[in-house]
């Protein structure tokens, strides 16, 4: 079994246990979950198709078992629900635990301007290096979304994020190097700003952002839209 696959089980198996949970009984939320999850995924997956072919990241045939799809790995597409899975898992779960932690609207509206001003000035320093111009293009559109449609998701995603990095963190650690010989997937330096946290691309980090928040806009609107499943 490869490594890459490895991680991606370890990640999935112990959040998907603890979906049966008598008292959260978050499996009762699969459809929305999944649903949402699929959704983003073909977004993200028919991105790492055009990147993979652009040489802006790759994947090393020593950590994966060899069968590929549309030149990806099977594993980095089982990432794309795995990982995904365990964070939003993580973010339910926080909640349910803690309820009414959120930031106040005022807060919420502060952090996100001044993290659109951020991302404009990244852009700007980062043009035309693909990764960086595209990452940190989504993220703006993301906030600025946020911002007129007044989504109160965030003022509760921007805490439960900064927990999510944390598991997001040693896998990503992993799979770019860390604690092993070579990377797992590799990043072409000169599409990217060239900027490590230990061993992780910090454009990592933004694309996490990019890929769970539009999950929960979609989980919430699922679960409205189904209307069997209850709201935090």
């Amino acid at each position: 079994m490869s490594l890459y696959l490895i991680l991606n089980i370890a990640s999935f198996i112990v959040p998907f246990a603890y979906s049966f949970e008598k008292k959260m009984r978050f499996i009762q939320w699969w459809k929305s979950v999944f649903l949402s999850i699929f959704i983003v995924g073909i977004f993200f997956i028919v991105w790492d198709i055009f990147f993979t072919r652009q040489g802006v990241w790759g994947f090393n045939p020593d950590y994966h078992i060899g069968l590929n799809l549309a030149g990806l790995p099977i594993e980095e597409i089982l990432f794309f629900i795995c990982i995904p899975y365990a964070s939003i898992f993580t973010h339910y779960a926080f909640l349910y635990f803690f309820e009414n932690t959120r930031l106040s609207d005022k807060l919420t509206k502060f952090i996100s301007i001044g993290l659109i001003f951020i991302a404009i000035f990244v852009l700007f320093y980062a043009f035309p290096k693909k990764y960086a111009t595209v990452t940190f293009s989504i993220f703006i559109l993301l906030m600025l979304y946020s911002l007129l449609k007044k989504n109160s998701i965030l003022s509760q995603f921007f805490i439960t994020f900064l927990i999510i990095l944390i598991p997001f963190f040693i896998v990503n650690g992993i799979l770019t190097g860390s604690f092993i010989e070579n990377e797992v997937v590799w990043y072409n330096n000169a599409e990217n700003l060239n900027i490590r946290l230990f061993t992780i691309p910090v454009e990592d980090a933004v694309y996490a952002f990019n890929m769970l928040y539009p999950s929960l806009l979609l989980i919430e609107f699922f679960k409205k839209k189904f209307n069997k499943e209850p709201k935090f």
